[in-house]
């Protein structure tokens, strides 16, 4: 066990390595890397507001808003569409592949009105009404249960109350696509707040998942934790003048050993060197890892060993006094009725096809289970791949356009 564990150290050394770099390809994109979500939407012309909500266990959240391009100046009378992120990441998933590319100005061109939420603790939503500083424990005393049953419900009502509306639509990246069923499955009334639901690369079950760096990670995952709690390392994959410095020194375009930062990325998410836009990466890793507890990985991983969806394992004694019960409680998905696309990959490592198809045998109203036809689509390709309008947000526009015109 001790082995496992210094190979695991081993690899998330070399994942923040990974992750922090901010390689030198050309002046935009190194401009590109500094500037936050809200700059990177104005920058290219598209109007931008910031909005924040306050959870009701005290998180404060930062919501970023496309209200306008120029195809579709303003807001007004639009169909809303609610991206949520995936782990580790933040709103600028949707939006760091520039125009054209990336799903939140294609959505806002196609005249719709973007929001884009950020869970607890990430870049943009590392404040508490009453916990001063976010360094402390208590602040990532959470998983994704807590994103799912408190975040969303949060910023999905203030969407609907400032916009004036009854439903919009939500489209949510792996993580996202977790939470949404832990928010459907235990506070039902939001299922009729949801127009429709598109899950891209979705997770509920994690039993299949392929990525050996996870895998090591799920059946190393108690003395990891215990290791964890004991150094005081409650944040996951934190950024770093330290780790940007790494991921200079290593990743650069000019050094032999930059294949080992992509290839990292594949060992976790699946292999596709076809669809990995190397230009732009350093735009990707300034803004990734946006930060997670820990707890939310060993929720994940609690998934790998015992084959269910369900809460946290906290262990007996604490499962007693939290659940009454030795184990978690499952979700019950057929409680989620909102009208659910899902569209997965056949080489995504996290999202494992029978896993996929599992969830889609659960939920309460799926409508269809979509099968990317690039036979090498993996997990981070949802967001990042070099066709990803092509196989991914095209179909998006026209299941919004065909099945929910209103």
């Amino acid at each position: 066990m001790m082995v496992g564990f210094k190979v695991l150290v081993l690899f998330l050394s070399l994942g923040l390595i990974c992750f922090s770099s901010a390689l030198s390809f050309t002046s935009n994109i190194q401009e590109d890397a500094t500037l936050t979500a809200i700059e990177l939407i104005e920058k290219y012309g598209y109007s931008a507001e910031k909005h924040h909500v306050i959870t009701e266990d005290g998180y404060i959240l930062e919501m970023h808003r496309i209200s306008g391009s120029g195809v579709s100046p303003t807001a007004d009378g639009k169909p809303i569409v609610f991206l949520m992120h995936g782990l580790l990441s933040c709103s600028v998933d949707f939006i760091v592949m520039g125009p054209g590319n990336g799903l939140g100005y294609i959505l806002a061109d196609s005249g719709y009105d973007v929001w884009m939420g950020n869970a607890r603790s990430n870049t943009y939503s590392k404040n508490h009404t009453t916990i001063t500083h976010s360094s402390k424990k208590s602040f990532y005393d959470f998983s994704w249960h807590e994103i799912g049953y408190y975040d969303l419900p949060a910023m999905i009502d203030y969407v609907l109350e400032q916009t004036n509306k009854e439903k919009l639509f939500y489209i949510g990246f792996s993580q996202g696509t977790t939470a949404f069923w832990v928010m459907n499955s235990l506070r039902t009334e939001y299922n009729d707040k949801i127009k429709a639901m598109i899950a891209l690369a979705p997770v509920a079950y994690t039993k299949h998942v392929r990525s050996p760096l996870i895998k090591l990670l799920a059946y190393s995952s108690y003395p990891t934790s215990v290791l964890m709690n004991l150094v005081g390392l409650h944040e996951f994959m934190p950024s770093s003048s330290l780790t940007t410095v790494a991921g200079q020194t290593f990743c650069n375009d000019d050094t032999w050993t930059q294949f080992m930062c992509s290839n990292l990325l594949f060992l976790i998410a699946g292999f596709n060197k076809e669809q990995l836009n190397t230009t732009a990466m350093p735009v990707i890793f300034a803004h990734t890892p946006a930060g997670a507890s820990t707890r939310q990985i060993f929720h994940y991983t609690q998934g790998i060993t015992s084959g269910r969806f369900r809460q946290y394992d906290h262990g007996t004694l604490k499962n007693l006094k939290v659940y009454h019960s030795l184990t978690p409680p499952n979700y019950d998905l057929s409680l989620v009725t909102t009208p659910v696309h899902l569209i997965y990959g056949n080489n995504d490592w996290l999202a494992g096809v029978r896993d996929v198809k599992k969830l889609y045998g659960k939920l309460g109203n799926p409508v269809e289970l979509i099968n990317v036809e690039d036979s090498k689509w993996n997990h981070l390709d949802f967001m990042y791949g070099i066709d990803a309008y092509q196989y991914i947000y095209k179909p998006i526009l026209s299941i919004l356009s065909k099945n929910y015109n209103d």
